[in-house]
């Protein structure tokens, strides 16, 4: 058994990301075969990501707040502390926080052997998309 020591908590940076969106690293692969990649997210109200995709995939479990939630040419899905969301390999996405609650989600990914290259980033989201 290891104790990891506690990581700072970053603040994501806005090529990715419209609003305040802070990150706080529980795991990432440690040893060859592993792939588990695990956050925990806090949003700012109206705070979002900008459209993006992952190699294998992303699960979400809202912990806090309201999360807004769409897949390119999907409905928007809305969802609160306690739900878990899914959203499949290479499916572009993006999530954030409703415009009047902060929101707070585990972010968990299996990444490629190379962590860097298992999250593709697009566009940033508009106002009048996440508005819709």
């Amino acid at each position: 058994m290891e104790r990891q020591p506690r990581q700072p908590t970053t603040k994501n940076p806005p090529e990715r990301f419209t609003g305040d969106v802070w990150l706080d690293m529980i795991a990432s692969p440690r040893e060859p075969g592993q792939h588990l990649l695990a956050a925990m997210v806090r949003f700012a109200p109206g705070a979002r990501t900008a459209w993006h995709s992952h190699a294998l995939g992303q699960t979400l479990h809202i912990t806090q707040g309201v999360a807004w939630v769409q897949g390119r040419g999907g409905d928007k899905i809305v969802a609160t502390a306690g739900e878990t969301l899914y959203c499949p390999s290479g499916e572009e996405h993006w999530h954030g926080a409703a415009p009047d609650a902060f929101m707070e989600h585990l972010a968990m990914s299996d990444c490629l052997d190379d962590v860097a290259a298992s999250t593709t980033w697009l566009e940033h989201v508009t106002d009048e998309e996440y508005r819709s």
